[in-house]
């Protein structure tokens, strides 16, 4: 059983494992595919995951455009 894969939109902003070196924790999606690019909130600094990576890494969204998060 692997790593199930996670239903992205561009814009969505998504909380990762692991904060990032400036403090953040939450990542705006920039682009989906094979990978995933992420812009961090706190410093403006982009990178790129792999799927695999990525849904690993997941931990839940912060805020999805256009839709109500449940749970939060």
């Amino acid at each position: 059983m692997g790593v199930p894969i996670t239903p992205v939109r561009v814009g969505d902003v998504v909380r990762l494992k692991k904060p990032h070196p400036c403090g953040s924790n939450e990542w705006e999606v920039t682009r989906t595919g094979m990978d995933i690019a992420l812009r961090c909130l706190g410093c403006d600094r982009s990178v790129r995951l792999l799927r695999y990576d990525f849904d690993r890494r997941f931990r839940g969204f912060v805020r999805r455009p256009n839709q109500e998060v449940e749970g939060s």
